[in-house]
């Protein structure tokens, strides 16, 4: 499988790199982050030992639907199905058509990289 590259940056420094590419005076590298967190709290929710279990669930055993991966995990299928969009939303699962109206989740990605600067530009009104 392959790694997901990921970065934490609030939403103005998110802001302020989206308009530095629009107007050239900065190129994404090959090896930048594919997706962002606003928080490491956020970061740190998505990936709880709970959700990574779900992950490691669907490589091993393959669930058919998403109401088989919630009888295997022993969690509610609305709460498995948030969990999953969002999840989805960060590429590290697909939901894929299955028998009837099913979802079926496919692990896209096995190992997260986490680019986390611990020193960068200070901001506005922070002390020296």
């Amino acid at each position: 499988m392959t790694t997901l590259k990921v970065g934490i940056a609030g939403p103005e420094e998110m802001k302020a790199r989206t308009l530095r590419i629009a107007n050239g005076e900065e190129t994404p590298k090959p090896g930048d982050p594919a997706v962002w967190f606003a928080t490491t709290e956020s970061f740190a929710r998505l990936l709880s030992a709970g959700n990574r279990e779900l992950l490691r669930v669907i490589h091993e055993q393959k669930p058919d639907s998403l109401e088989e991966l919630a009888q295997l995990t022993g969690r509610a299928t609305p709460n498995v199905s948030r969990t999953l969009k969002k999840m989805e939303s960060v590429g590290l699962v697909r939901m894929e058509k299955g028998r009837g109206l099913r979802l079926v989740p496919k692990l896209v990605h096995d190992r997260v990289e986490l680019v986390l600067p611990l020193i960068g530009p200070r901001r506005k009104g922070t002390r020296k």
